[in-house]
């Protein structure tokens, strides 16, 4: 969906650490995501960010609508970081967490990267509010629980590793040219072409080569 940019020509101020009284100077940046499936909820989303911002005095600067579903990429997100980075905005709001983050360590990976370029996140629903002291600390123990969920995930899949090996399952990449290897080197002795070879075997010809190559140096 389209991206729709407001001109604000209010005064760039730090957010974090700066004093809540300060809200006033921000350049808001709005950013609403639904399902595929709920898209009726787009219209509340906007207009409960739109009337918090102007509550907190806030210049709405850039306002970015996205639909989609399960955890794909968030495209319209990405032009809402990159506003960020050149400065066009002062403060992120998001309806809800899980409207902004696919997943807990992509929320703590780009909340991070606001705070290192100096920009506020504000979730309505959550009350979390990283112009203050105390949603910096909530963003805090975000991350704590990130690295938590990272090391669980890593031990699954070492352990479903270790599992496959007892197992005897071959791990990797399947060696699908590799068992036609006699095929190959019959279909060239009889005088087949090396990309016709590929074809009917439905390998690449780097393969077939590598094949042919291997048995001329035995």
């Amino acid at each position: 969906m389209p991206v729709k940019r407001t001109s604000g020509k209010a005064k760039t101020k730090r957010v974090l650490g700066q004093p809540h009284k300060q809200s006033k100077m921000f350049r808001a940046g709005l950013y609403a995501r639904v399902s595929t499936l709920d898209q009726q909820t787009l219209p509340l989303q906007m207009r409960a960010m739109r009337e918090y911002a102007t509550k907190r005095g806030w210049t709405i600067a850039m306002q970015v609508k996205e639909v989609g579903s399960g955890a794909i990429a968030r495209e319209q997100r990405q032009e809402l970081i990159d506003a960020a980075r050149r400065r066009e905005i002062d403060v992120v709001l998001v309806w809800r967490l899980d409207r902004w983050g696919r997943s807990l360590m992509d929320l703590v990976t780009t909340l991070q990267e606001l705070s290192d370029l100096n920009i506020g996140f504000m979730s309505l629903t959550e009350a979390l509010d990283l112009t203050t002291s105390t949603g910096r600390a909530m963003a805090g123990m975000l991350a704590v629980f990130a690295a938590f969920e990272r090391d669980i995930l890593r031990e699954r899949v070492r352990a479903g590793l270790a599992h496959a090996r007892q197992r005897g399952i071959r791990l990797g990449r399947p060696a699908t040219a590799a068992i036609k290897t006699a095929e190959v080197r019959k279909l060239f002795r009889q005088g087949i072409s090396k990309a016709a070879i590929a074809r009917q075997l439905r390998i690449g010809r780097t393969s077939v080569r590598r094949i042919l190559t291997a048995k001329d140096n035995r």
